[in-house]
């Protein structure tokens, strides 16, 4: 089975919406400042953006307070005209849908499990707030399933009524643009996605 080229589908939507001339609007679930910060500069031009930080993996309380702190900082140096809807801090979802999975690695049935709850989250506020699109800033991680998240994304569209923005923004060095931007606005870069059992393993 051919590998789907999810970078080229975004670059042909991309391409599709400026012959239009139409500036949709979009959902975008953000999962920290660092990835939020060359995906936010790719994709301003073509959509009207919602950020919507939803994220009960993240642990303690603490450290989900300063990621969000530091995604509104970001859009705030960004100079950019970004709404930012947040979810409070409450890890029991998460905690519910990863009892028996603890041990698992990084990817494995936990991780999807967790991002697919959030894409639900993510796809209900979409249809909500009427959005055109919605997508995650997700797959700009190496350390992350691309094909699933946007397997999963697919499924959540047919669910909630809103098209999926296919992605991968790994592609045109979008990581390593983010390292920069990282720098540039010196933004706290964590080294683990946010869970407990992903902080343990990074502690290893």
């Amino acid at each position: 089975m051919q590998k789907v080229n999810y970078g080229r589908l975004l670059d042909d939507k991309l391409a599709e919406l400026a012959g239009s001339g139409k500036k949709p609007s979009l959902l975008l679930h953000a999962c920290c400042a660092p990835c939020s910060s060359h995906t936010l500069e790719f994709l301003s031009g073509h959509f009207d953006i919602t950020l919507y930080f939803c994220n009960p993996n993240i642990s303690p309380e603490e450290e989900f307070d300063f990621r969000l702190s530091e995604l509104k900082r970001l859009v705030k140096e960004m100079k950019l005209d970004i709404n930012i809807i947040e979810e409070p801090y409450d890890p029991k979802p998460f905690f519910e849908l990863a009892k028996g999975l603890e041990e698992l690695p990084e990817r494995g049935e936990r991780c999807r499990k967790c991002i697919g709850f959030r894409l639900e989250m993510a796809g209900s506020k979409a249809a909500e707030l009427g959005c055109d699109y919605f997508t995650t800033t997700l797959t700009i991680s190496p350390h992350k399933d691309c094909t699933f998240i946007n397997e999963c994304g697919a499924e959540v569209s047919k669910r909630c009524g809103v098209d999926y923005l296919f992605s991968d923004f790994k592609k045109h060095d979008g990581y390593k643009r983010s390292i920069e931007l990282s720098r540039k606005y010196d933004l706290y870069r964590q080294n683990y996605c946010g869970c407990v059992y992903s902080r343990r393993n990074a502690d290893k």
